[in-house]
């Protein structure tokens, strides 16, 4: 054997020793064994603790929610006979939503169903007295089906509930004017144009009935 052959053996001798004692000496990582850590911010391959990011799953829509969002697109595109049909649906889920009554009101006027519109209104107001919405657009209605002397009523209650807004006094201006009280209707567009100086259509009517 020669000099470089005994060194090579004796190389390739303390290689298998030094393998063999790490081998039985149980501190190599074992298969199975999950790798930990032995800081916050120690690298797990390229990911660290600091720039872990999850993506959270979008918050799914209520069903009422998802029947308003109809309802809304369908009046948006003056399509009331899908509005009409969501909100419907949505009525039966929440009967007692003044919001969802409103709207529906609004819709069923839309499609000249007057009767049910007026019965509408009348809900709203049972759970809400004070809405002043309700008692003008009642008012509206009632008009359109000849009982005027309850519209004129609601028309006074909506300005009672909310002096500062310039279209209950103009709705009502409209009202008189079509029952022909021509001059107590230029007393309310002037109030109304008192309110809102913008309010062109109540400007007119105030020339035209001066």
């Amino acid at each position: 054997m020669t000099t470089f052959q005994l060194l090579l053996f004796l190389i390739s001798a303390v290689i298998f020793f030094l393998f063999f004692r790490q081998l039985f000496s149980g501190s190599f990582p074992k298969r199975g064994v999950d790798y930990e850590a032995k800081k916050e911010d120690e690298q797990i391959g390229s990911l660290t603790e600091s720039n872990k990011t999850f993506s959270e799953p979008q918050p799914q829509l209520s069903r009422i929610d998802q029947l308003m969002e109809m309802a809304n697109s369908a009046i948006e595109k003056e399509d009331f006979v899908e509005a009409d049909k969501a909100l419907t649906s949505a009525n039966i889920i929440e009967p007692d939503n003044k919001n969802i009554l409103l709207q529906h009101a609004f819709v069923l006027l839309m499609l000249e169903r007057l009767d049910e519109a007026k019965k509408t209104y009348e809900m709203v107001l049972k759970l809400d007295e004070n809405e002043d919405m309700a008692h003008v657009s009642l008012a509206n209605v009632l008009h359109k089906l000849g009982e005027d002397d309850k519209a004129k009523e609601h028309h006074l209650r909506a300005i009672e509930l909310d002096d500062t807004y310039a279209p209950h006094y103009f709705n009502y201006a409209n009202t008189l004017y079509d029952l022909n009280e021509k001059e107590e209707a230029l007393k309310y567009y002037k109030l109304a144009y008192e309110r809102d100086g913008e309010l062109e259509e109540a400007q007119k009517m105030i020339k035209e009935l001066s």
